[in-house]
């Protein structure tokens, strides 16, 4: 049961390795999430094989248009604010969200070590990319509806997993299912953007690594981590995410941390540790005395 955080941190590793990759691209960042879901999903949806049909449900298949639609939230976000606070307020309010429709929906009321934790990282995170000096511009307020729906359903799609993991549904179906279903929906997406991008060797390779890394085996990762992991904790362990994006941007792209945002990653870092390790409950207590 331990391993399921760090198939969680593991996959949000994998997901923060993602906008490195993007920058060997020309492409519209639209058509480039497109084909990573294109891509990704497709390959999820092959895993599963036939399991998929065992664990199709309305809720699931909902959960699927989520998946294609947070996609576009967070871009429609970003192109409004700036990346800087259309990232911070989507990925930021994700675990809050996730949280709360966790409560709503399963019963599960957040611990208040939880609650500690997921504030302290949402800090570290706004301070580690905000310190980068980024500035919101344009339509502001549009663009903070979109990301806060956009980490709404992050929510949702993680909550829905989660749920039917729990019930005893293969995680690599569940996952079949959401990113097979999102690959369906953004196709036409990727079609009606242009793909004679993807005829340069730089975009082929860096949709496939998207696709097949940042992706496929992220979201199989992620999957197997909700087996064991609450899906709240999931959702702030998932922050590690801006943390790695931020350190392949220092090391591999010659970028600089400003002070704030070097203990903002500090701070995100003790957070997901707090959060990482089980807590101890009195059942566990009594197991642990001789």
């Amino acid at each position: 049961m331990r391993t399921g955080p760090l198939a969680v941190v593991g996959a949000a590793v994998l997901w923060g390795t993602a906008g490195t990759a993007g920058l060997l691209v020309s492409a519209d960042s639209v058509a480039l999430a497109a084909a990573r879901l294109v891509v990704g999903g497709t390959v999820l949806a092959l895993l599963a094989g036939t399991g998929i049909r065992r664990v199709v449900r309305p809720g699931l298949l909902l959960a699927a248009v989520a998946v294609a639609a947070y996609q576009l939230c967070f871009f429609a976000a970003v192109s409004r604010t700036g990346v800087a606070v259309g990232t911070v307020v989507a990925i930021g309010s994700g675990p809050v969200f996730t949280g709360l429709l966790s409560w709503a929906l399963h019963g599960r009321r957040p611990s208040g070590r939880w609650s500690m934790a997921t504030t302290a990282a949402i800090c570290g995170c706004a301070a580690l990319i905000v310190g980068g000096g980024a500035q919101a511009g344009g339509q502001v307020v549009s663009g903070i509806l979109f990301a806060l729906f956009g980490g709404l359903l992050y929510a949702f799609y993680a909550v829905m997993a989660a749920g039917a993991i729990e019930k005893g549904a293969r995680s690599d179906a569940v996952m079949g299912v959401l990113f097979g279903g999102a690959a369906l929906i953004m196709l036409p997406v990727l079609l009606m953007g242009g793909i004679g991008w993807l005829g340069q060797p730089s975009g082929l390779i860096a949709v496939l690594y998207l696709g097949l890394g940042a992706t496929a085996l992220s979201y199989a990762l992620y999957g197997r981590g909700l087996r064991t992991t609450p899906v709240a904790t999931a959702a702030t362990l998932a922050l590690a995410e801006p943390a790695v994006a931020a350190l392949l941007g220092l090391v591999v792209l010659n970028e600089r941390l400003a002070p704030v945002s070097i203990a903002g990653l500090v701070l995100l870092a003790l957070s997901l540790v707090a959060v990482a390790v089980p807590e101890r409950t009195p059942e566990s207590a009594l197991e642990s005395q001789p």
